[in-house]
């Protein structure tokens, strides 16, 4: 459930050359990061429905010393809303509801502010509700169990960020809306409707929502890296999290959710359509569409107190990358992107490989400033320290730059390039372009 940021900070990259058998390049991919101790937990990549790599790193349970196994149940964060999107796109195959009528028909209470509010602005993050994750008084409150009446109450009558359907802007609000509906169309718990409609279809016997109190056989601990090493991360009531983040899986029940899904096991043609089909800023229902070195992606991460996950789906190459870690932090989306570069044959390189050269302390200069980035609201700021650039996207901590020619540098810390350009007309520098994870994110000159 936490906001995922441009550029990851706690990512220790690792790449490799494209070769023939790409599995053990893979693996290398993988050690990297568990090498370095940025990395616990399970992977599972299948190709053309060939398993290329099934298997886990690290600890389940640091105490006990138990290893992570593909039989390894993790709390999913985030990619718990595809399983809520899907829900409400069966409601709507089942003439419940329709995703193109207000909230307000479906609860009549709503404030007069979601008047103009539709299933779908929910569904695709352009509702204009605020996220209660942001909120000022969020963390205080992880702990306490919660009825989803009660967490709607926590935001229902804060203003909206902006008229519905006009920006996108996640929000994990919109989604406890959506299971909070789920729960009064189809009269069911929401647990209780997505075991009867989606976990027992699919055979998924290692998935449902999470309880701090249940004895979850094989359930992984939560972890995060700190001063003193690897700790337990923070405690949250999983009635928190709810229909936007609560569940838990294993990769092959994940596996067996993505060739259902995407198989046409689970929703008919026309609303896998539309939960497909990015409505603003490659955001479809519960999925960013993405189009990643001519590869179309359909994806979903997750981060909650101490898991992070990546879940992901290439169409066209047949292509599922699953990567579920029980360490905060942002390895698994660099894991999961580069093992998809991998399985693809494309080169990926180690920031080790690249050649660090020297540049004159007066083309440094010029690239000073305050980079405005034009897919999200927050400043890159780019300084000169100790003869050598640093970078320092919003709030995020400032990070050092190699040159590896006089216009593009990379970070060591972190799989990310920044390109400088000049303007035709007055050869000033007035942008740059940030290279991560297969895509561009451009800063205009301030």
């Amino acid at each position: 459930m936490r906001p995922l940021a441009i550029l990851l900070l706690c990512l220790a990259p690792l790449a490799a050359h494209a070769q023939t058998d790409p599995v053990p390049r893979m693996q290398q991919i993988v050690a990297n990061y568990t090498n370095d101790k940025s990395f616990m937990g399970s992977v599972l990549v299948v190709k053309d429905g060939h398993t290329l790599i099934d298997q886990g790193y690290g600890s389940a349970d640091l105490e006990w010393n138990i290893p992570n196994s593909p039989a390894t149940k993790f709390r999913l964060g985030s990619i718990t809303k595809q399983f809520t999107a899907a829900s409400i796109l069966l409601l709507q195959e089942r003439g419940k509801l329709s995703i193109d009528d207000p909230v307000s028909k479906y609860m009549p209470d709503a404030p007069a502010a979601w008047s103009k509010i539709t299933i779908y602005n929910v569904l695709t993050h352009t509702s204009g509700i605020p996220s209660f994750t942001g909120f000022p008084d969020y963390r205080t409150t992880e702990w306490k169990d919660t009825t989803p009446a009660e967490l709607v109450a926590r935001f229902r009558d804060k203003p909206l960020d902006f008229e519905p359907g006009t920006k996108f802007n996640y929000s994990n609000s919109g989604y406890v809306l959506l299971g909070y509906l789920i729960e009064k169309v189809s009269g069911q718990a929401y647990a209780d409707f997505l075991q009867q409609n989606i976990f027992t279809p699919l055979g998924m016997q290692d998935t449902g929502i999470d309880s701090n109190a249940a004895i979850l056989p094989q359930r992984a601990q939560g972890y995060r890296r700190s001063p003193r090493g690897i700790e337990h991360d923070g405690y949250i009531s999983m009635t928190i999290p709810f229909s936007a983040g609560a569940l838990y899986s294993t990769t092959g029940d994940l596996l067996k959710w993505e060739q259902g899904l995407f198989g046409g096991k689970v929703l008919k043609p026309e609303s896998l359509a539309k939960m497909t089909t990015s409505f603003k800023d490659g955001y479809g229902c519960g999925l960013f569409i993405r189009d990643i070195d001519g590869h179309k992606l359909i994806t979903h991460g997750g981060g909650i107190e101490g898991f992070n996950t990546s879940l992901n789906y290439y169409p066209n190459d047949k292509l599922i990358v699953i990567v579920l870690g029980n360490l905060t932090g942002g390895a698994p989306d660099m894991i999961a992107t580069n093992l998809g570069k991998a399985a693809l044959g494309q080169q990926v390189i180690l920031p080790s490989e690249r050649k660090a050269i020297d540049v004159s302390p007066a083309i440094l200069a010029e690239y000073a400033g305050t980079y405005r980035m034009t897919d999200a609201p927050i400043d890159n700021v780019i300084a000169i320290k100790d003869g050598h650039l640093t970078t320092k996207l919003a709030s995020q901590p400032a990070l050092d730059l190699f040159a590896e020619s006089e216009t593009k540098f990379f970070l060591k810390v972190v799989d990310a390039q920044i390109e400088f350009f000049r303007d035709p007309a007055t050869h000033a520098i007035n942008r740059l372009i940030l290279y991560q994870n297969g895509m561009q994110h451009e800063g205009r000159k301030q």
